[in-house]
């Protein structure tokens, strides 16, 4: 009997790492309630943790050296499906609602999804070009840019706003599937992050 066989999910669930990526998961559950309350501020907020849980992951996983090779099988798995729904359907839900659910906007919901499961699908199969660099435009890196846009949603029309969150959200869909090369962040740059996130969470419970 081998050890996939062996370990019960409830011991995958329990596992520290996971637990980090569930909180992510809840975070952009939260999101997507937000989105489509129309609550765009909100929204944003629960992307940018979903965001940062999404980080502390996989830097957790890698401080665990007592985990085995199927629990990091298990939580590569987990992370992946989490990510479709935290970079891939949040934004486009928030796209859909903020575009009033208008018939227009509903391409541009199938061109995030779709693109989104082909970039992590490739992700899965292909892994990155070398420790360092990605084949493509990271997913979470759409989010983060999509919050500091919405910081000046005020300077803008509902109607303009929309067609240029839409544009944005099509270009960075067209760079998630391209071949350029995009560095990995990760080290020093997780405190970069942490601060991001505190200052735009702190920015947009100011605005609501």
């Amino acid at each position: 009997m081998n050890d996939k066989q062996q370990i019960s999910v409830l011991r995958f669930i329990k596992d520290l790492p996971n637990i980090c990526s569930l909180l992510g998961l809840l975070s952009a559950v939260v999101g997507i309630y937000f989105a489509i309350q129309g609550n765009f501020q909100a929204a944003i907020i629960g992307v940018l943790w979903a965001v940062l849980f999404d980080w502390f992951d996989g830097i957790i996983a890698r401080k665990m050296k007592d985990r085995i090779k199927v629990q990091g099988e298990f939580g590569a798995q987990l992370d992946s499906l989490i990510d479709i729904v935290s970079f891939g359907i949040l934004p486009a839900i928030l796209l859909l609602s903020y575009g009033n659910y208008d018939i227009w906007f509903l391409p541009g919901t199938f061109v995030i999804i779709a693109a989104s499961a082909i970039r992590l699908t490739y992700f899965n199969v292909y892994g990155l070009i070398d420790s360092k660099t990605y084949k493509g435009f990271p997913l979470d890196n759409n989010v983060l840019i999509l919050a500091f846009v919405f910081l000046f949603e005020g300077f803008f029309t509902h109607a303009a706003f929309s067609i240029l969150i839409y544009a944005i959200l099509m270009v960075l869909s067209i760079l998630n599937l391209s071949s350029i090369h995009t560095p990995k962040f990760g080290g020093k740059w997780v405190y970069a992050l942490v601060a991001y996130v505190l200052v735009m969470t702190s920015v947009f419970v100011w605005i609501l």
